[in-house]
């Protein structure tokens, strides 16, 4: 019984006539003289009836099979009788009577319900992904994906890109994350790593000539996992040959546009807002803020140079800022709330939170008597506090500043329901510092990575002044998540040595890890720059959901691991012998 016609293509239309159809029993509902059946494929469901009346050899047989079991069924399409549609179903209005059937494979019951909003362990879940993904929201997510990619694919080719593979083994150049070793047989002791992005090859495909490339990769870092993260996944990788940031930017927003419209049928607004690194550390305390609400952070350093009250001018002696956020609305906070935004704040890396509750005739707290009543007006005015708001403060270095009050913004955006669910609020953060300096190794690290190129005034005070260098760099943010980030690169050998350089690296050691791209670098290698997204997270947020673990088709768990290979694992002594490792015994 080969299969004529997929559930969902069943309508009104084909009443009378024959079909085959193949799929899962969904529901099985035995009614005496009738047992109905809900037969499901990919395409949907569709209801079957068997009737002895019709066929009692097939009545007979239905009653014997359970739920999963794969079946193949031969029937006449008819309408169901009135009272008896289902307008839930996009096939509600027509049943198949069944006058033949074959169990093609019988099934053990399922440990948990294939259908939706399921309350089950995840763990167990990713242990039969291969029935998880049988639930409708989880195959319409994979069915989503495929409509993304699609959509990216034809678009970059409409544009005239060309999609070229870079290598899955290549060589280990650790800026980043850690990198995934996989060792060589035939070089015994050496070593090959799983690429983190295609990042130096796309620059070299720029210096091959090839102008304008995209790849959907997979990439791998060995880091600690979160939910929008995992050690394998997928990311849309494009670079272009003679373009500027303002070029890079408009594709993009078209190419977005296009996405969310053909794969979701979403409409957004293009251009995208745009927001310098600065600004947004100072109002959102974030790279990537979520704009769907306001509660901006409010600086207030300047006004509280010379104050008395010891924790600011502290802060303020030692280099560091003081801000402050209005909780609007949030007077009738109680000191158990205010306190546990106080834990929250600690959490995130503060000494501790003041705090003023602004009311009708008086203000509560325990920092007032320490400021003057200049300082008190200048900060209600600064603020736009009003009777009934809460006032929350954070002083110290502005990194850490800028982390506390993001969290909190954050916290109380989700608190107060300030958070717009559905709407879609993209943003570019452009100017960020092209270095950050990192305390424990005691020398600058890139803030995105080392090809990045300055901004060109900048380069002449690269090595002088590090700090002050800003990157021609640009990340898309969508509701509070980076969605991917991109550059203009360096294209020229000094001036990417010059960056080794200030990261502290030798010549020797450039050579020995990048000295293939540098020597290319001196053939003639046009000016360029890309961006890459990560099309797991893109699609988490365009269907509505809290991890990348529901996009993906076998993702690993929060500790790298995979239920349902029970991978990794260990590998036969034979095996370590042939690559010429030893297991060290903790």
């Amino acid at each position: 019984m080969k299969r004529t016609h997929n559930a969902s293509e069943l309508d009104t239309h084909l009443v009378g006539r024959e079909v085959v159809l193949n799929g899962w029993v969904d529901t099985r509902r035995d009614h005496g003289g009738l047992i109905f059946v809900d037969l499901r494929d990919r395409s949907g469901i569709i209801q079957l009836v068997f009737s002895p009346e019709v066929k009692e050899e097939a009545f007979h047989l239905a009653e014997q099979i359970r739920s999963e079991y794969v079946i193949a069924v031969r029937g006449k399409l008819s309408l169901r009788p009135e009272a008896t549609e289902n307008p839930n179903l996009k096939t509600g209005k027509v049943e198949v009577y069944v006058d033949d059937m074959e169990v093609l494979s019988p099934a053990k019951t399922p440990p948990f319900y294939i259908e939706n909003d399921i309350d089950v362990d995840e763990n167990l879940r990713l242990k039969y992904r291969y029935l998880d993904l049988r639930r409708p929201e989880m195959r319409d997510n994979l069915l989503l994906r495929h409509r993304v990619v699609k959509c990216m694919r034809d678009f970059l080719d409409s544009r005239g890109f060309i999609e070229i593979e870079t290598p899955i083994l290549t060589k280990s150049t650790p800026e980043g994350a850690r990198d995934y070793l996989v060792p060589s047989r035939v070089h015994p002791g050496e070593f090959y790593a799983l690429p983190q992005s295609p990042q130096i090859f796309k620059q070299i495909l720029m210096v091959a000539g090839m102008e304008k490339y995209f790849q959907i990769a997979r990439c791998f870092r060995d880091e600690d996992l979160r939910a929008d993260r995992q050690p394998e996944f997928t990311q849309l990788d494009m670079e272009m040959s003679f373009v500027d940031e303002e070029d890079i930017i408009v594709l993009v927003e078209e190419m977005m546009a296009e996405i969310f419209f053909k794969a979701a049928g979403k409409v957004i607004k293009t251009p995208f807002p745009r927001l310098a690194y600065d600004d947004a550390m100072i109002k959102y305390g974030s790279d990537k803020p979520d704009l769907r609400f306001g509660l901006e952070i409010v600086e207030l350093s300047e006004m509280l140079r010379n104050t008395q009250f010891k924790v600011f001018a502290s802060a303020l002696q030692s280099g560091g800022v003081v801000r402050a956020l209005n909780a609007k609305g949030c007077g009738s906070f109680t000191r158990r709330e205010i306190d546990a935004l106080g834990a929250m704040a600690v959490e995130s890396g503060a000494k501790g939170m003041a705090w003023i509750l602004v009311q009708e005739n008086e203000l509560r707290s325990p920092i007032t008597k320490f400021l003057s009543e200049e300082e008190i007006k200048q900060i209600l005015a600064a603020t736009g506090a009003e009777s009934g708001d809460l006032i929350l403060f954070g002083a110290d270095q502005a990194e850490i500043v800028a982390r506390v009050m993001g969290s909190l913004r954050l916290e109380l955006g989700r608190k107060m329901g300030l958070i717009a669910e559905e709407e879609l609020n993209f943003v570019w953060v452009t100017d960020f510092p092209l270095l950050e300096y990192d305390e424990e190794e005691k020398r600058y690290q890139a803030k995105h990575h080392p090809f990045t190129s300055p901004r060109l005034e900048d380069i002449e005070i690269m090595a002088r002044e590090p700090g002050r260098v800003k990157a021609r760099a640009y990340d898309l943010v969508l509701n509070g998540t980076e969605l991917g980030g991109g550059s203009i690169r360096i294209h020229r050998r000094e001036w990417q040595e010059k960056m080794f350089s200030v990261l502290g690296m030798s010549q020797e050691e450039a050579r020995d890890k990048f000295g293939f791209m540098l020597e290319a670098f001196e053939y003639g290698t046009p000016p360029h720059g890309g961006i890459a997204f990560g099309v797991d997270r893109l699609l988490m947020l365009l269907a509505g959901r809290n991890s990348v673990r529901d996009v993906m088709a076998f993702p690993k768990t929060q500790s790298a691991s995979c239920p349902m290979t029970e991978a990794p694992s260990t590998v036969s002594a034979r095996q370590l012998r042939e690559l010429a490792l030893r297991i060290r015994e903790k």
